[in-house]
């Protein structure tokens, strides 16, 4: 008879075994993190959309209470955004307004706009501008 040999455990992983999981794993990250960023910059412009919003309403306020939305400049004092800066300009002699939410830092690419009458326009989105709405996807409407 022949003697036996005892066997021997494998510990640990092979080498390839290393390079098909790094692989993956790369694979993997070079999907998930551009998506992952795109949508850490959507999570970004409600904060500034909801500024314009609510200014619109204190302006309109505002127009009904005086008559007009300022004279020189507007009445009212424009709100700030985490990462844009809001302006706003006087039109018509007071009878008209345009108030506009621009990106910087992180969000530099990005300008909404909303005048007296509601119109709420996307005027730069580095996925393109969509001139009928507020848009944080580029060139498709939020709803």
């Amino acid at each position: 008879m022949r003697p036996t040999r005892p066997c021997r455990l494998q510990r640990g992983f092979t080498l390839i075994e290393l390079m098909i999981t790094v692989a993956i794993v790369a694979i993997l990250a070079a999907v998930a993190l551009p998506a992952y960023n795109s949508y850490i910059q959507r999570s970004r412009v409600p904060v500034a959309l909801d500024a314009l919003a609510s200014f619109a309403t204190r302006m309109e306020q505002r127009y009904q209470d005086v008559g007009n939305y300022g004279t020189a400049a507007c009445a009212v004092s424009v709100p700030t955004a985490a990462n844009f800066t809001v302006t706003c300009s006087i039109t018509a002699s007071g009878q008209g307004f345009t108030a506009t939410a621009t990106g910087s830092g992180a969000m530099d690419g990005y300008t909404y706009t909303i005048n007296q009458a509601g119109t709420r326009t996307t005027s730069a989105h580095p996925k393109g501008a969509n001139a009928g709405c507020w848009t944080t996807k580029g060139t498709t409407c939020d709803t």
